[in-house]
């Protein structure tokens, strides 16, 4: 199973110089899938919290952190299926987006009722039962 044990960035991350802008790549190793699906993850996190920040009058800030939030899940989840299934995939990077964007959630004072919670943990069992 991949670990994140001795991963360095530039392990998985590459930049370059394109016209005199900095370009990170993203490069597909052996050890690669759990943080790529942690980028994923992250960036699709990214993307929901900018859409919560333009939701809630930040237009202009929030549309950028969504975009770069997808760019970043864009470009992770396509190295991602250079090494491995897409069911996998998206599995996983469902089950961590989703433990994330709740946590967000609750930190922001939108918390959710016990019969929600409940919920969220039976939908994320499920997950883990089929990742597994």
């Amino acid at each position: 199973p991949p670990t994140l044990q001795g991963i360095r960035f530039h392990d998985i991350f590459s930049t370059f110089q394109l016209k005199g802008l900095p370009v990170l790549t993203i490069h597909n190793t052996v050890n690669s899938t759990l943080p790529l699906i942690l980028v994923t993850a992250f960036g699709y996190v990214l993307a929901t919290v900018g859409m919560k920040g333009a939701a809630s009058g930040l237009l202009l800030p929030g549309i950028a952190l969504a975009v770069v939030g997808f760019l970043l899940a864009f470009a992770a989840e396509v190295a991602l299926m250079r090494q491995t299934h897409l069911s996998i995939i998206y599995i996983l990077v469902l089950g961590v987006e989703t433990v994330i964007v709740l946590g967000f959630a609750f930190g922001i004072g939108e918390g959710f009722t016990l019969r929600q919670a409940l919920g969220a943990m039976i939908v994320l069992g499920g997950l883990a039962i089929v990742a597994v």
